[in-house]
């Protein structure tokens, strides 16, 4: 027999909160974030059925979700203000199962007065599973 997926709060790992996504975000979390060391918020979620594709592993457009997300938001820290994604890349390394818990801390590349730079990985525990990159627009007041 094999053991339940978790689906709930208490599946999460000790020290990530809720995060309060409205629209597109409220669909597919929830998401969890914590604040890192560089000031950055990462962002996780635990891996359940509505994430699944045709053969059982996390989708990879919610894999997508998760970084644009989490670098998103990184952005928005960066710059003191909303950031809109102008290009984004991804690259799948691993599956992530159902019941995992998958996660991504955003890292500053670099932020110039229009543009910023972000890249993460995504991770279930410290195996790799994906690779993010973007470049996001910070919009004028």
């Amino acid at each position: 027999m094999s053991d339940p997926i978790p689906t709930s709060s208490a599946d999460v790992p000790a020290g990530w909160e809720p995060f309060d996504g409205k629209g597109f975000v409220d669909l597919v979390g929830p998401l969890y974030c914590r604040r890192g060391e560089d000031g950055l918020r990462a962002f996780g979620f635990v891996a359940t059925e509505k994430h699944a594709n045709l053969i059982g592993l996390v989708h990879g457009g919610m894999l997508m979700t998760l970084a644009d997300r989490a670098l998103g938001v990184g952005a928005w820290d960066s710059a003191g203000g909303p950031c809109v994604t102008i290009q984004m890349d991804m690259q799948f390394l691993s599956a992530v199962k159902m019941g995992e818990f998958a996660q991504i801390a955003p890292e500053l590349v670099r932020r110039t007065r229009s543009l910023v730079f972000l890249r993460g990985t995504v991770k279930v525990g410290e195996r790799p599973t994906a690779m993010a990159t973007g470049v996001w627009k910070i919009l004028d007041d």
